[in-house]
């Protein structure tokens, strides 16, 4: 398995505990920009572009949930952190489970937000990925935006819409199409029982992407996870509701 060297931010005092906030498909670091000032007043943040995203590299398909969270891995490694909190959203979420379950000993907490332990049916996802390969990324960024934003939110809040929607239509159709399928194939419904790391799972009431009934399954699956599930927001509900979503993690990490 070789890993990829991704791109990365620390922010915050190089003396605090590390917290790591992964991104979701089809997003950069960027997507944590109304979190990572806040938390990195306590903390030592973390941000990462995931493989085949951002600023990272794009290695040759095809990827497993275990080449992204080796990657993680190898990030912390990098830099001799030992042992870290996560905190990730959809994708970001997935990588942090597996990472929670196959090296337990290197996570303190976890934040789970808008993911999932299991996304039917496979075939969708490959569907996507073949066609973000034939027509690009830019050739599914309505459709897939329009499943991040409650349409209100994005009416008012183009400012905050359109980086993101930017950031989608850029990334690498490789790397995206290659990371669709990680979803497409990934159950680790086996390994929630696994985790030992104090869990905050979060959903949101309007999510079509990962709706409520995901967030209640991993948190009936992990050990002591906590479910707090907010009345408003789409997938992206750490975008649309900042500040709650900061607080809720900035309380679970403290």
């Amino acid at each position: 398995m070789s890993v990829a060297d991704l791109h990365h931010l620390f922010e915050g005092p190089a003396a605090a505990d590390v917290c790591v906030l992964s991104n979701s498909l089809g997003t950069t670091l960027r997507m944590w920009d109304p979190q990572a000032a806040a938390l990195a007043r306590d903390a030592r943040v973390l941000r990462y572009d995931m493989r085949g995203h951002g600023r990272s590299p794009v290695p040759p398909p095809p990827y497993t949930l275990a080449d992204l969270g080796a990657d993680l891995l190898a990030l912390l490694d990098r830099h001799g952190i030992e042992r870290a909190s996560l905190c990730g959203v959809s994708l970001g979420g997935m990588v942090s489970m597996w990472v929670a379950a196959h090296a337990p000993e290197r996570v303190g907490r976890l934040v789970l937000c808008s993911t999932s332990a299991l996304m039917p049916p496979p075939e969708a996802w490959t569907e996507r990925a073949a066609l973000v390969r034939r027509s690009g990324t830019e050739a599914v960024a309505d459709t897939v935006v329009a499943r991040w934003f409650t349409p209100a939110f994005a009416a008012a809040r183009p400012d905050v819409v359109a980086p993101i929607r930017a950031d989608l239509a850029a990334t690498s159709p490789a790397g995206y199409a290659a990371c669709c399928e990680v979803v497409g194939a990934m159950d680790l419904r086996a390994d929630l029982g696994s985790i030992r790391a104090a869990t905050l799972v979060i959903g949101a009431a309007d999510d079509p992407s990962t709706p409520p009934e995901h967030a209640r399954a991993i948190a009936a699956g992990i050990p002591g996870a906590r479910l707090v599930v907010l009345p408003q927001g789409a997938h992206l509900v750490n975008l649309e509701t900042p500040e709650v979503v900061t607080a809720l993690i900035a309380g679970h990490l403290a």
